[in-house]
C-alpha cells in the first residue's frame, strides 16, 4: 500500500467551476495534503482532461490526487487512487482493476457500511456526514462527533471525517479519533484556498493535545 496523510483533505466541488484548479493548487500550498476529485455529473473525457492536468501540477508538490468513483479514469490517468460510495463499485473491484499500490478509500455513515467490505481491500475510510452539508443534497442523516467517534472504533482502519466540518471542528474530530479532517467548502468557498487551508492546518496541528490512539496510515 501506498503512504498517503489524511490530516487535510480537500474533495473538489464540479471542475467546470472557474478557477478550481488554481484554487487547488493554493491549497496545497496552505497544508492540503490529499486531494479528492469528485464530479457526478461531468462526462469521463472531461474529468479525464482535468484530472490528467490536475495531476500534473499536483505531482510537482507531492500531494496524492484520487478520484471519486471513476476507476476506469483513474487508472488511465495513473492517478494515485479512488474514493467510492456505498453505491458503487465494491473496493475488491476497484482493487482488481487497480492494483495493490492503489489508495482506495470507502464512505461510510453507518457500522452495517462495514460489513459490506473486506478491510484488506481499503485503506481509509471516510465517516460522516458529521454536520448537514450543502455539497451534497442527498447525503445521510448526520452522525455528529458521537457517531463519528463510534464509527471510528469500528471501522479500525485509517479514518477521515467528512460533512459540514470547519476548522473549530478540529478538537472534536480528533478526540473521535479520526486521522483528519475532510472539506469542501470550508477551503473552496472561502475566496482565498490558501489562507483558508492554513487556518485549518493550524487548528488540526493545535488540536493534537487531545489526540487518541487510532490505527496508522500505511
Amino acid at each position: 500500500m501506498r503512504r498517503f496523510d489524511l490530516s487535510l483533505y480537500l474533495v473538489t466541488d464540479e471542475i467546470r467551476r472557474p478557477g478550481l484548479e488554481d484554487d487547488v493548487i493554493a491549497a496545497v500550498r496552505g497544508g492540503v495534503t490529499l486531494v479528492q476529485l469528485r464530479d457526478k455529473s461531468a462526462p469521463h473525457a472531461v474529468v479525464a482532461e482535468f484530472a490528467r492536468r490536475l495531476k500534473a501540477r499536483l505531482d510537482e508538490h507531492r500531494v496524492p490526487l484520487i478520484l471519486n468513483d471513476r476507476v476506469e479514469v483513474a487508472r488511465m490517468i495513473g492517478a494515485a487512487g479512488v474514493h467510492i460510495g456505498t453505491r458503487d463499485m465494491t473496493p475488491a473491484e476497484a482493487r482488481q482493476m487497480l492494483g495493490p499500490n492503489a489508495i482506495i478509500g470507502v464512505s461510510v455513515s453507518e457500522a452495517a457500511h462495514l460489513d459490506r467490505f473486506d478491510p484488506a481491500d481499503v485503506d481509509y475510510v471516510g465517516i460522516g456526514p458529521v454536520h448537514p452539508t450543502l455539497t451534497k443534497p442527498d447525503h445521510a442523516t448526520p452522525i455528529g462527533a458521537e457517531g463519528l467517534a463510534r464509527l471510528c472504533a469500528a471501522a479500525r482502519l485509517p479514518a477521515v471525517a467528512i460533512g459540514g466540518l470547519t476548522a473549530q471542528d478540529a478538537p472534536a474530530v480528533r478526540a473521535a479519533g479520526a486521522q483528519g479532517l475532510a472539506v469542501v467548502s470550508a477551503i473552496l468557498s472561502d475566496g482565498d484556498a490558501e489562507q483558508a487551508a492554513r487556518r485549518l492546518r493550524r487548528a488540526w496541528e493545535e488540536a493534537a493535545s487531545g489526540d487518541v490512539a487510532r490505527p496508522a496510515a500505511e
